[in-house]
């Protein structure tokens, strides 16, 4: 697999092997949950950020867990066009995409709550 390693997250490149079955439409954002750590080209505005124990700069999140860009009313990005370049490189489909619904899906089907990742 070729792939950019970013924060502890690989990221294919789009010739690699994206499921285009997957939807977010069917999905309950999961990504949306996942720890994103802002790049210093990122143009975030400040009050959706925070600092994690190690000093990184990330997205803040509510008490639920899920990044505080996200609009719940819509379930999309409230700032798509600024939003950091991880999520603009999140594909989805890939395998990363495809491994974190499925353990999500495993942990809803056992009873087990969203782990949340820290930075």
């Amino acid at each position: 697999m070729t792939g950019a390693r970013g924060a502890g997250v690989v990221f294919e490149d789009p010739i690699d092997s994206v499921d285009p079955s997957v939807s977010c439409s069917a999905c309950d954002a999961v990504c949306c949950r996942l720890t994103v750590v802002l790049m210093p080209e990122d143009r975030v505005p400040g009050h959706l950020t925070t600092r994690t124990e190690h000093g990184l700069e990330v997205m803040a999140r509510d008490e639920e867990g899920w990044c505080v860009a996200v609009d719940q009313n819509r379930m999309c990005c409230s700032i798509y066009e600024q939003r950091p370049a991880i999520c603009r490189k999140f594909a989805m489909g890939s395998a990363y995409c495809r491994d974190e619904r499925k353990t999500y899906r495993e942990q809803v089907a056992s009873g087990i709550p969203l782990t949340l990742r820290d930075g």
